[in-house]
């Protein structure tokens, strides 16, 4: 990176200064800052030429003044060149440290991405989801492995980071690792903000990222028909806990709730909405976005159903959870009783609120997302794709509108 470098000696003079020596200092300048190194040297004024920034005269203190100038300005030009050719950022205050010898302070990736991170866990809840910080901790712990992988060290210099870093780290977390590709460019990506912290620190000169091309793939969310959810409500079970997961599964097809959603669902947040009827009125753990959504009557049925489950009375909750790992389990058994071929999890019911239930069904795209919890409609393209057959029915009302207005 080019840099505008100049240097000049100077005399300065205190405020309270009226005769005799003044010393010399060197000023250096880059990119217009300004950093004062003194020669610890001396000069009468009336012989100093601050023109050449030299001394002016024959005797043999004055060559030798100048002669040590000559040196210092020679260190300046070696301490730039040595920064250039190592790839260190040169500015006026690193040119002084170098030219006297200090140590520069060593910026370290996992010192740094820890720090991030601690500083995002103190700000869950105002500006960060808890979610935000749990995905960093997984990045962090990720590129600490791969450290151990590659180069034996528990840390690295920041200045180390470059493209073919970034590259290797990237073949690591889709072979050893076995990351699918949306997964690994999301930890790459979160390694790319501790990144433009150092670029905009100025601890880095080069953006390991500029030739970096990942992309995340656009991923078919897996769903349920109206058949499929109609032969589960149907099912009857011999196993309790096999109902009670069903039921679960169903009420979040009904509500678009996220497993964590609800699990922490409490009986006091449903409540009456602006129409009468039962609404959810919940905050999202993942986001905490308010989310509204007034209860069909499948689900006000079910609440109805688990009224008086000691659990449900005991934890407040409407329904009785298990664990996510419990219910994805149970949810496999599920599938295969009822002849359903797709691997079920807790968050298939809300890929099938937002399609099926919803969007299939003539719910605008802006209500849909405004119940998922979604800060942008963007996202809730992500989960809710339009389905063939709205798309048939939506272009046969217009076929219809076409041929009548042709009729006429």
């Amino acid at each position: 990176m080019k840099t505008n470098f100049s240097m000049l000696f100077y005399l300065k003079k205190q405020k309270n200064y009226t005769s005799g020596l003044a010393p010399v200092y060197l000023r250096i300048t880059v990119d217009g800052q300004r950093a004062e190194v003194t020669t610890n040297r001396e000069c009468e004024p009336e012989k100093w030429n601050s023109h050449s920034g030299r001394a002016t005269g024959t005797k043999e203190n004055i060559k030798s003044l100048n002669a040590f100038l000559d040196n210092l300005q020679s260190d300046a030009y070696e301490a730039h060149r040595y920064l250039h050719e190592n790839g260190k950022l040169i500015t006026a205050e690193s040119l002084k440290n170098r030219m006297l010898g200090k140590s520069e302070k060593s910026y370290m990736l996992i010192e740094l991405f820890k720090d991030h991170n601690n500083k995002v866990s103190s700000l869950v809840g105002n500006g960060f989801a808890p979610a935000t910080h749990k995905r960093y901790e997984t990045s962090l712990r990720h590129t600490q492995a791969f450290l151990k992988f590659q180069f034996g060290v528990s840390d690295i210099n920041i200045e180390k980071v470059d493209n073919a870093f970034i590259n290797d780290f990237d073949y690591y977390l889709r072979t050893t690792n076995k990351c699918n590709n949306n997964s690994t460019i999301k930890y790459i990506k979160n390694l790319g903000k501790i990144i433009r912290i150092c670029l905009s620190n100025g601890w880095l000169i080069k953006n390991p990222f500029v030739n970096f091309k990942g992309k995340i793939k656009t991923v078919n969310r897996v769903y349920l028909t109206e058949e499929e959810i109609q032969r589960m409500a149907d099912k009857c079970f011999d196993i309790d806990r096999l109902t009670q997961v069903r039921d679960v599964f169903l009420f979040c097809c009904y509500t678009g709730l996220a497993y964590v959603d609800i699990k922490k669902l409490k009986t006091s947040e449903i409540t009456k909405g602006v129409d009468g009827g039962l609404w959810i009125i919940t905050n999202r753990q993942k986001t905490d976005t308010r989310s509204a959504i007034p209860l069909l009557p499948m689900a006000t049925q079910l609440i109805k159903k688990y009224s008086n489950h000691p659990l449900c009375i005991n934890k407040g909750m409407p329904l009785p959870v298990p664990s996510n790992q419990k219910m994805n389990g149970y949810l496999k058994e599920i599938a295969e009783i009822c002849g359903i071929q797709k691997t079920l999890t807790s968050h298939i019911a809300r890929h099938t609120f937002a399609t099926t239930v919803t969007l299939s069904n003539g719910v605008p795209i802006e209500t849909v997302s405004k119940m998922l919890g979604h800060s942008s409609i963007k996202q809730t393209q992500h989960y809710a794709k339009i389905l063939d057959l709205k798309v048939s029915s939506d272009m046969l009302l217009l076929k219809q509108k076409l041929e009548q207005r042709y009729e006429q």
